[in-house]
């Protein structure tokens, strides 16, 4: 699926699309994503700031995405844990950036070449209009080469 197509399906995805999250970028060979979320009366929270839970909503598909586009079918990819610090009250527009470099990727395909399960982790920064840190979180995704046999189908 081409990239461009995706990005406007993931932003009609309910828990995006109802929260107001989009995706603004997402590069043609899936190595760099940029999601934000403005502040709306729907995704505030009882002070008027950024509800919690779109915050990390932003941030919690895209690694998984990007590594299952750019390692392919013969990989197992999905979400394991995050974790999320709330650094500072998130008014207006924040954003987060997701990147996948060539060193991580040949990391994540060396650890797993013989079948082992890798559990790389991610830091995404998510910030405000003024580059102000808002929220920290951790990601870890469990990545595993599938059995060849597996892997041929």
């Amino acid at each position: 699926m081409k990239a461009s197509t995706l990005r406007r399906l993931i932003n009609l995805w309910p828990p995006f699309l109802f929260t107001g999250i989009r995706c603004r970028r997402l590069s043609e060979d899936y190595r760099e994503a940029a999601v934000e979320l403005r502040l709306r009366w729907y995704n505030r929270n009882y002070v008027g700031t950024h509800f919690g839970g779109s915050l990390f909503a932003m941030t919690d598909p895209w690694y998984m995405l990007l590594l299952l586009r750019r390692l392919g079918p013969d990989y197992r990819v999905w979400d394991r844990q995050a974790a999320i610090e709330f650094v500072s009250p998130g008014r207006g527009t924040v954003r987060a950036q997701f990147r996948l470099d060539d060193a991580t990727l040949a990391e994540v395909i060396e650890k797993t070449a013989g079948g082992d399960k890798y559990l790389p982790e991610f830091t995404i920064n998510v910030v405000d209009e003024a580059g102000d840190l808002v929220a920290r979180i951790r990601k870890t995704v469990y990545v595993r080469r599938k059995p060849a046999s597996q892997a041929a189908r």
